[in-house]
């Protein structure tokens, strides 16, 4: 059954994240949250029991290309993690920039999946320039072709660039000094 909610009009404004901060939620296997943390709630403006129990596509910008949506998808329902940049929407209608980190849980007797926790930090200023006009032709080419012409071109970009999607957000953190420390606030929280 599907859940439904009304999305923001998007303002141009954007809302300015604590660089020390993380939001950090959590879904089940089919995207939808089951815990959010008062950061999450604090920065999207919706209330932590408007978050639960709704796909967490409740927070996705329409600048944003479905095709990096669905090669996140991809990738952590086949157990590999996967690093993204992406766009968000608040309550307000503001958005505000993140890098996201996954953490796929897993049954402890079968391996199976069980759910996902997102790990998302401010991303830095240099990041998203360097991205949005690749994802603004990203969503043109959604709009004129389809998720399989958006696909097409960002593995064209992609390949022009000799890298995957996970190399090309790599890259960028390494230019702002973010991957050290995501890495670095990973390592704390799975070490323990």
């Amino acid at each position: 059954m599907a859940v439904s909610f009304n999305k923001p009009k998007p303002l141009n404004l954007e809302i300015e994240l604590d660089s020390k901060r993380y939001i950090v939620s959590k879904t089940d296997t089919k995207g939808v949250i089951t815990f959010a943390n008062q950061y999450f709630v604090k920065v999207s403006g919706y209330a932590e029991s408007e978050l639960v129990g709704k796909p967490h596509n409740i927070i996705r910008h329409p600048d944003m290309p479905k095709i990096i949506f669905k090669m996140m998808w991809d990738r952590i329902q086949n157990g590999q993690n996967i690093m993204a940049v992406v766009k968000n929407l608040a309550k307000d209608g503001r958005y505000y920039w993140v890098i996201t980190n996954f953490e796929i849980e897993r049954d402890e007797k079968t391996n199976e999946i069980t759910g996902y926790i997102a790990y998302r930090r401010a991303a830095s200023k240099t990041t998203i320039e360097s991205l949005k006009p690749m994802y603004k032709e990203l969503v043109e080419a959604e709009k004129t072709g389809g998720m399989e012409a958006s696909e097409e071109l960002l593995m064209k970009m992609l390949k022009d660039r000799k890298m995957s999607y996970n190399d090309f957000v790599n890259n960028e953190m390494e230019k702002s000094n973010l991957k050290g420390v995501f890495g670095g606030l990973l390592g704390k929280l799975f070490n323990k």
